[in-house]
């Protein structure tokens, strides 16, 4: 298995399984995959959902949190869970285009580093409110000047991120809003590639202007106190004689 699908959703009943059919038809015959979806304790029908999923494609693992535990928990739940060496995450709601899956893909053959971790999607063309992009362009200024990740969108869902990358991040609520920090502190290079954005197929955002600005100040103090105190010590074995 070389690439892992994770995919946090959250009362998406209305979504998944054209997210599900649009992943396979981008995939299908290209590549080596599977799909997981986490369910962050939905209370619609969407494990229904997701259950009639599993009888269509043989590539979808489901896992179910108990409760909801947040986006971060839910992509740690994948990430856990894959078995590709390079791991895709995109949000549930069908607004990142799986065709674009093959974006990433090319963008890291094309790079020739060794060292590069993240592949991140930039949404070029937004298709949410003015309100929620003029916030969003604010909250990604903001990161990026105190943290200097050199990436114009962090809030984008789709990324394509090495296995082992992932499991050294550390565990917190709103990780998944600073991966390309979190990479780059671990030594990991990162990327941003163009791509595109749609409109929701139905339900609503998980998420209001305001909370994600209360808790994107808090958390870019904690991001900060990180980054500062990073470890990265290098050792080398000696050999005996």
């Amino acid at each position: 298995m070389r690439l892992s699908i994770v995919v946090p959703v959250c009362n998406e009943q209305d979504n998944i399984l054209p997210l599900l059919e649009e992943i396979d038809a981008a995939l299908r015959d290209r590549h080596e995959f599977e799909v997981i979806c986490v369910d962050d304790g939905s209370t619609d029908r969407t494990r229904e959902r997701l259950a009639e999923g599993m009888a269509r494609h043989s590539r979808l693992r489901v896992l179910a949190h108990a409760k909801h535990c947040g986006q971060s928990a839910a992509l740690l739940t994948g990430f856990r869970a894959a078995r590709g060496e390079w791991i895709v995450t995109l949000d549930g709601d069908g607004q990142n285009d799986p065709a674009d899956i093959a974006r990433l893909l090319a963008a890291r053959e094309g790079a020739g580093r060794a060292d590069l971790r993240l592949i991140c999607g930039m949404r070029v063309l937004r298709r949410d409110s003015w309100l929620k992009r003029f916030a969003s362009r604010v909250a990604n200024g903001v990161r990026a000047t105190i943290l200097g990740d050199a990436t114009p969108d962090t809030g984008c869902g789709l990324k394509l991120i090495l296995r082992s990358a992932a499991l050294d991040l550390p565990a917190f609520e709103h990780m998944h809003r600073f991966l390309p920090a979190l990479v780059q502190r671990n030594g990991g290079a990162t990327l941003s590639v163009e791509v595109g954005h749609r409109p929701r197929r139905g339900g609503g955002s998980h998420y209001g202007v305001l909370d994600r600005l209360w808790f994107g100040i808090v958390d870019l103090l904690g991001m900060l106190w990180l980054k500062r105190r990073a470890l990265r010590p290098e050792a080398t074995e000696l050999r005996r004689r």
